[in-house]
């Protein structure tokens, strides 16, 4: 796990702390390609500069989003609003987290984006990128 990551999940909790290990492991184990660090004060994996999935913690618990997700059609995953692209959910214990589902929604990220990185550059218009 990359060090900053590894700092963040073990300033949590016990019970966070093993939650966010488990999906920060299975993020690093499907999307190799993709570079992570904290972003907004938590963790984020890009690819190709481009923000695909992140966790926080929240008052409900773990929030795993990703920021393309709206377009994942899956009916688990809430979507926030119509302006962006993103989708979210919510763990608040490790058995919560199904491995193959997370990594399902991951082979998503990878394939389906819309281009985060120039956002403010096209004031605010995302475009699809795949």
């Amino acid at each position: 796990m990359k060090e900053e990551i590894f700092t963040y999940n073990n300033q949590l909790s016990a019970k966070d702390k093993e939650l966010c290990d488990k999906i920060a492991r299975i993020i690093f184990e499907e999307l190799v390609e993709a570079e992570s660090k904290i972003w907004h004060s938590h963790p984020v994996w890009f690819i190709d500069k481009n923000p695909v999935v992140g966790y926080s913690k929240q008052k409900p618990g773990i929030r795993l989003m990703f920021w393309s997700g709206a377009d994942f059609e899956d009916p688990i995953l809430a979507i926030k609003g119509s302006k962006f692209k993103d989708a979210s959910v919510f763990f608040n214990s490790p058995s919560d987290i199904h491995p193959i589902q997370l990594r399902g929604w991951l082979k998503k990220a990878r394939t389906i984006q819309w281009d985060y990185k120039n956002i403010v550059k096209r004031k605010g218009i995302l475009e699809r990128l795949t």
